[in-house]
């Protein structure tokens, strides 16, 4: 037997999941993954020092698995750092990220195998948004976009186009279950420390790739099913959960691009259409009985969120403004009335709404 015949076969694709304290549904998420796995496809798990039952599930799972990696932090690491550590430890020529908590679609492998011969640097895939037990609501909007396309984000025309077309930060790959990329291109980069603790180190990390080159492609098809009213992110709340987001988004536009580009004003664009004004009078309600600097903080966000020229954006502050806190209930009775009458509001997001105080 040759020496050659001992070496383990190259791994194409690594299925990148970093995960705490969600030992309640990474199982159900293992489950969806590993009978789609075939020769060239490892699974890698890196545990953020979980105090749950994580470790006990994954251990389970190993023993049926050779194909899972399951590595374990002593303390917490924190998503940037856990989701870097997580790449480093795969072997795959491409790395899938993907939440502890979601579901991947029938086939989806297969269909990521497939796509990546053509040897682009990043994809990007459509996903179903689901309440939390599952039960599938809609296609998550990505891009202005029915078909697939690709793009070289290095180009100025094509990331012009890129940026035109975006319509959530998903297509800005905040959202880890929806990025495939290039391990080689994400390896190039090292990890942005400035960055960390922000919850978008690894958008940092994409964005330096962009003046090499950057050749994207947008899959519309759905290939996971994304867990609603789960986020680990809300334990400081609505308000500071929003600011996440809007001031993460506008703090990466701000640091990859010109203040007045086309590429920052898309970002914005981007970030205040996913903070509609209702999303924000929600906000004022719920932080209605929230101490003084979470207040504070909604109306900086508000001022943010529509900072850009234009009547609308006067408007939606003035509004915000003015509105008082008996009005904006009224509002929000309203489109829970109406999300419930048309079943769109899972049984977790109603029971969370019944537990706000008045």
């Amino acid at each position: 037997m040759t020496a050659e015949a001992n070496l383990d076969p190259p791994i194409t694709l690594s299925i990148c999941i970093p995960t705490y304290n969600f030992g309640e549904f990474i199982g159900e998420t293992l489950e969806s993954i590993l009978p789609q796995l075939v020769d060239g496809v490892e699974v890698v798990v890196l545990d953020g020092g979980s105090t749950d039952e994580t470790q006990a599930v994954l251990g389970a799972f190993q023993a049926r698995c050779a194909a899972l990696q399951y590595h374990r932090r002593d303390e917490r690491g924190g998503i940037d750092r856990d989701m870097a550590l997580t790449v480093e430890l795969a072997r795959g020529k491409y790395c899938w990220l993907f939440s502890s908590d979601d579901l991947m679609k029938p086939g989806a492998v297969a269909q990521v195998l497939k796509e990546v011969q053509s040897g682009l640097d990043v994809y990007i895939c459509g996903l179903t948004i689901c309440t939390c037990d599952m039960r599938p609501l809609k296609a998550h909007p990505i891009m202005r976009l029915s078909s697939e396309a690709t793009f070289d984000l290095g180009r100025e025309e094509d990331r012009r186009a890129y940026f035109e077309h975006a319509k959530t930060t998903t297509a800005f790959f905040s959202f880890l279950g929806s990025v495939i990329f290039k391990k080689a291109r994400w390896d190039a980069i090292p990890l942005d420390e400035h960055f960390v603790g922000s919850c978008w180190a690894h958008v940092a990390r994409i964005f330096r790739m962009i003046p090499a080159g950057l050749r994207v492609r947008y899959l519309p098809e759905p290939y996971l099913l994304k867990r609603a009213d789960n986020d680990s992110f809300m334990d400081k709340g609505l308000i500071r959960r929003f600011a996440i987001t809007i001031d993460g988004y506008h703090r990466l536009a701000h640091t990859f691009f010109e203040e007045g580009s086309f590429e920052a004003l898309h970002i914005r664009r981007v970030v205040a259409a996913e903070f509609p004004p209702y999303v924000m009078l929600y906000a004022k309600w719920i932080g209605s009985g929230a101490d003084l600097e979470d207040r504070l903080l909604l109306e900086r966000l508000v001022e943010a969120v529509y900072r850009d020229p234009s009547f609308r954006n006067r408007l939606y502050r003035g509004a915000f403004r003015a509105a008082p806190a008996s009005l904006v209930r009224a509002l929000v009775d309203g489109v829970a009335a109406g999300a419930r009458a048309g079943r769109r509001v899972s049984p977790r997001s109603e029971r969370r709404a019944e537990r706000e105080p008045a």
